[in-house]
């Protein structure tokens, strides 16, 4: 293990990350050493959003009745502190809200110990994000959103008890909600886009812009305080995040040495975790809507520090957004790859959750002037983030193509009505699920084969959800892909051989340093797709698993799925023993449902496993 993390990790990482270790025992044993980290802050302004406030308001009153009427819920709801958390799941805090509670396990976070004594990890208290997730104020978008629909004062006096109640109950640096700096950034977005929604209507307070100078204050000290931790050993969206906190609170402290260096750190950091083909460094569709959500918001800050966004770093990033586009299904969907924890940092768009069409148009249309897609509710995102008139821009018109992303490890082959996506990562950056030669079947709309999800980092059922057997690939003899230890230390990265992409043709070879070699070819015919799956290692036999939402119906020599008892697709299989077990898939964080794995059973003698999916064209 420890000549796996020298390799792949590097050694200044684990430099880095032993650093940081022993910054945490010495604060621990010797809590005044904190100074030694903390940095002068002196905020001196807080109107760094200008927000478009009037064509927001238009928009939002031309939306439908019922639309409107689910915006004003949720933000009635969080008046009470019942708050939509993960985009998924009512979490209710109480009223006045417990800013550390986890309403899951009801279990309170110790308040009274300083950030770093509270561990990532307690089986007791729960998943620490479900506590960090009210301290987001992600819902003042909702108080924000349902004041434009109607002009009631209790949205923004709620916004205003909620930012005093939280600086009372988390003085600087203790609780949970010190324990993240990426926490910490969102926390100062959110607070300062409501501020400014309010105050552009002048019924904020002189004690109302005190308390958001606090909130800068403290979460800008905290990001300041602990940089280090997401630079150098994390290495991935928090850094990105982070970086928009230190552009913020350098600004509101009119700090020009500060700023300067944040932009330098910005530009350094979109070249390496954007990919040259558009993929992310984190292999995860969730992850790069995040960082995407990070870059709109640090693009409208530039209208304010007046620093201009490289062209290279815009093309970096409308690559990235064209590359998520190339694996978008038609409604806005896209494959649940990669880790998920259910962020949606900005949601500010009718949209559903899985709808990634929002922050897509919006970012095109920020560094290109062109609309992704034809108007829709997804146009209120770009309201947000851009004062220029882009919203009427004509469309860019990028058609939807087979597509060979070799840096990012992603293909595609299309046929009518879908596509088939497979994952093969040559892995330069740690990876976080076993997923290789995963594939990803969408038709008519339906993820007819689709990745398990997350569930969660903090219990075993979504630790499982990373593993082999829970993507749509070959587990061979029992083995993992790669080696684990703890939620998120990969090791023993997987390796990738002779791999060839056309319109109509992909074949690739995974090559796991747990002994064995997988190599998937798959040729599309005019009737669907011809899967040969070939494993090579001293082994008895494999397991070829697929995953699906939809009813399974066992056939001659193979099953169909359906939807609606309509047959969507029909899997025919050579000789194999075919058993259908139960499984879990996770779109959102914290929830998980029910559907099939449809698993078959070869003896490595028989050499390879032929598979045909007959798509339902027609």
């Amino acid at each position: 293990m420890i000549n796996s993390i020298f390799t792949e990790y590097g050694l200044l990482w684990a430099v880095n990350r032993s650093l940081y270790s022993t910054k945490i025992k010495m604060l621990e044993m010797i809590p005044a050493t904190e100074k030694i980290f903390e940095k002068k802050v002196d905020i001196k302004r807080i109107d760094i959003f200008n927000l478009d406030v009037g064509r927001i308001k238009e928009f939002l009153q031309s939306l439908t009745k019922d639309k409107q009427i689910a915006i004003m819920s949720l933000a009635d709801k969080a008046c009470k502190g019942i708050i939509t958390g993960f985009s998924s799941i009512e979490l209710d805090y109480g009223n006045p809200i417990n800013w550390h509670y986890n309403p899951l396990t009801k279990v309170e976070s110790n308040r009274e110990v300083k950030w770093y004594h509270i561990p990532d990890f307690d089986a007791d208290r729960g998943d620490i994000k479900v506590i960090w997730e009210a301290s987001r104020f992600t819902h003042f978008f909702y108080f924000s959103r349902a004041y434009l629909l109607t002009g009631d004062k209790k949205y923004y006096q709620v916004f205003s008890e909620q930012i005093e109640q939280w600086l009372q109950d988390n003085p600087y640096p203790y609780g949970a909600n010190y324990k993240c700096g990426q926490e910490c950034t969102l926390r100062m977005v959110n607070a300062l886009m409501a501020y400014s929604v309010f105050k552009y209507y002048g019924i904020v307070t002189v004690n109302d812009e005190q308390n958001i100078r606090k909130i800068v204050e403290v979460c800008y000290s905290k990001v300041l305080a602990n940089f280090f931790y997401a630079h150098k050993c994390i290495k991935n969206n928090h850094t990105l995040s982070e970086i928009c906190g230190l552009i913020i609170g350098a600004w509101c402290c009119n700090d020009h040495k500060r700023l300067d260096k944040a932009y330098q750190l910005l530009n350094k950091e979109i070249d390496k975790q954007f990919l040259p083909d558009g993929g992310y460094i984190q292999y995860s569709f969730n992850y790069q809507r995040f960082a995407l959500q990070i870059m709109e918001c640090i693009i409208k800050l530039s209208e304010r520090t007046e620093k201009v966004i490289p062209d290279s770093i815009k093309s970096r990033i409308k690559a990235s957004v064209i590359f998520m586009y190339q694996m978008q299904d038609e409604c806005g969907d896209m494959p649940n790859y990669g880790s998920n924890d259910g962020a949606l940092i900005f949601p500010i768009s009718v949209c559903g959750y899985r709808d990634f069409r929002p922050v897509l148009n919006s970012v095109y249309a920020l560094v290109e002037a062109k609309r992704l897609y034809e108007q829709g509710d997804y146009d209120e995102e770009l309201l947000w983030f851009s004062t220029q008139n882009v919203i009427d821009n004509s469309v860019a018109g990028i058609s939807k193509e087979p597509s060979s992303f070799f840096n990012s490890g992603l293909y595609t082959l299309r046929h009518d009505g879908g596509f088939l996506m497979v994952v093969l990562p040559d892995y330069k950056t740690r990876p976080s699920q076993m997923d290789g030669l995963h594939i990803d079947l969408w038709h008519k709309n339906v993820n007819v084969l689709c990745d398990s999800g997350t569930y969660s980092y903090a219990t075993e059922s979504g630790q499982a959800m990373a593993l082999t057997a829970a993507h749509n690939t070959v587990k061979f003899n029992g083995k993992e892909q790669m080696k684990k230890r703890n939620a998120f230390m990969v090791y023993d990265w997987t390796g990738v051989g002779n791999v060839k992409c056309t319109q109509n043709c992909f074949t690739g070879t995974m090559v796991s340093k747990n002994g064995y070699e997988h190599t998937r070819t798959i040729n599309q015919t005019p009737w669907g797709y011809v899967v040969i799956d070939e494993v090579k290692g001293e082994g008895e036999y494999c397991e070829f698993n697929f995953h699906t939402p939809c009813e399974v119906r066992l056939i001659k020599g193979g099953f169909q799925l359906l939807v609606n008892d309509s047959s969507i697709c029909t899997i025919i299989v050579n000789e194999s023993d075919i058993f259908i077990k139960k499984a879990y898939v996770s779109i959102y964080y914290l929830i998980k449902q029910e559907i099939s794995c449809v698993s078959l059973k070869c003896r490595m003698s028989q050499k390879r496993c032929i598979i045909k999916f007959d798509m339902e064209l027609h």
